[in-house]
């Protein structure tokens, strides 16, 4: 059994460098027992010599995605991440394809490290406090500031840049019992030396708290939600956690406080808009049986108390005789002003994609599953709420006759809503995407995500992977619908 120890503070090219020794001699994992340097040793242990580095371009290879997974396990505290890291090394010499099998034990336990990893990071950008000072001035004439923070994982080094990108324009160090890290305005130091938790206070915290106070929704209130999101050990280090136990205690008389100086009337722009829509001469009335006569019966529609603060029904648009037809959830804000589906930011999305595979918009019919926008008003801004199911049932009435209107050949479900809408069953959206299904009526469904989603993703590269997916969805639409009419031209 070789033995091999790490410092295993975070530094991969320190594992890297081991690890490509040992595989290139052609030391299996089992063959290998890691352990970091000052840590627990049995009686005797001694760590062996590395062989030596391979002469030339080393013959391993792995995909990009090790690499970014492999820098994210290594800051991990777990001591079998030399271990692990090191069999999924060896393995991917024979499955290039290792990482995309979710449901193997080794890569499904170095993702949960990973993810571990990430959210540590992100709790770390999130409840890193700095404090001022000595005189508040450096010898090069800028501000200085301290912070402490008690990570769970060796990510002082990953995340040093990013505090030096966003307090560029201050002297800092950030000190943890893992490392710290610093900034002069010149030089980026790191360092893996354990700190002591300094004393520190400022003017800066009666601001904390007092922001926190402000900002604090009673009504919203969830107790579970807080401790998995802000454990306990970040509450000791912020200056505003002194008051959540208050904060708690009395939000239930705060809730009854607020309710009874809520708003009793709509928005001022509310009423103003809906007035403006009364004002309008009323149109000749549509033929019976057309899109245009549903459209003014929708109009019109008290289904379920959505209307009430729904600026206008905003329906389907298309041609009558589409060929497919795609479904969302609901309108939006942008929507909701204008009356027509997708025109906001998830609708620019859906152009794109569909523009990118060669599918002309007015050739679509594209409507949603419920027609008026459902929101919660905070401040000036009209907050997105997702239709129940009640309210989805409602309106399927109003869809189920476009589509009879329409008679397309595909229908394109985007989100778990409208795929609920057009099925009245629920199933997991995973598990059928980029499906195309026949329904009882002949037509065939796809199954794709909302664009929305799209939106709501802060991880870049997760968002230009599920992007590329949705680009492909619209592809493969265009392929069956260029399918289908090959086969209505042989027939």
């Amino acid at each position: 059994m070789l033995k091999v120890a790490l410092q295993g503070r975070g530094d991969f090219t320190e594992w890297r460098d081991a690890a490509r020794s040992l595989a290139a001699a052609g030391i299996a994992p089992g063959e290998i027992e890691w352990r970091e340097k000052g840590g627990d040793k049995q009686l005797f242990w001694e760590e062996d010599v590395l062989p030596p580095q391979p002469s030339g371009k080393s013959q391993l290879t792995v995909p990009q995605a090790f690499i970014d997974l492999a820098s994210a396990v290594i800051c991990h505290t777990d001591p079998v991440r030399f271990t692990l890291l090191y069999t999924l090394l060896w393995r991917l010499q024979s499955d290039r394809k290792l990482l995309d099998i979710v449901s193997d034990e080794d890569v499904s336990r170095a993702r949960l490290m990973e993810k571990s990893v990430r959210r540590d990071a992100h709790k770390m950008t999130a409840f890193v406090r700095f404090k001022e000072v000595g005189s508040g001035i450096s010898m090069n004439g800028r501000r200085k500031f301290l912070a402490w923070f008690e990570p769970d994982h060796h990510i002082v080094v990953r995340k040093a840049s990013f505090f030096q990108r966003r307090f560029n324009d201050m002297d800092w160090i950030i000190l943890t019992p893992k490392g710290s890290a610093g900034w002069d305005g010149v030089k980026l130091t790191t360092s893996h030396e354990p700190c002591e938790k300094p004393d520190l206070t400022d003017d800066a915290d009666m601001l904390w708290r007092t922001y926190y106070a402000n900002i604090f929704n009673p009504a919203r209130l969830k107790v579970k939600a807080m401790q998995a999101e802000m454990p306990k050990k970040y509450w000791k280090n912020l200056p505003e956690a002194e008051l959540i136990p208050g904060l708690v205690a009395n939000a239930e008389s705060r809730v009854i406080e607020m309710a009874k100086r809520q708003a009793t009337t709509p928005q001022p722009f509310h009423d103003r808009l809906q007035q403006a829509a009364r004002s309008q001469p009323l149109p000749e009335p549509a033929p019976a049986g057309t899109l245009e006569a549903l459209r003014e019966q929708a109009a019109v529609c008290t289904r379920c108390p959505l209307h009430e603060k729904a600026t206008q029904t905003v329906f389907g648009e298309g041609p009558e005789n589409a060929d497919i037809v795609f479904v969302g959830e609901q309108p939006g804000d942008q929507e909701d002003l204008a009356g027509r589906p997708f025109v906001g930011p998830a609708g620019k999305v859906f152009d794109q994609a569909i523009e990118a595979a060669g599918i002309d918009r007015s050739s679509l019919y594209v409507t949603n599953a419920v027609k008026h926008f459902k929101y919660e008003p905070r401040g000036k801004r009209r907050i997105h709420q997702r239709p129940n199911m009640g309210e989805v049932q409602h309106c399927r009435w109003w869809l189920k006759l476009e589509i009879d209107l329409i008679k397309p050949k595909i229908m394109v479900a985007m989100g778990a809503t409208a795929l609920a809408a057009l099925t009245e069953t629920k199933h997991r959206l995973t598990d059928i995407r980029g499906q195309a299904m026949r329904m009882p009526n002949g037509r065939l469904l796809f199954v794709t995500v909302h664009p929305s989603y799209l939106l709501r993703l802060s991880d870049e590269r997760d968002r230009a992977e599920q992007l590329a997916l949705f680009q492909q969805d619209m592809v493969e639409i265009q392929s069956l619908m260029r399918r289908i009419s090959q086969n209505d031209s042989a027939a």
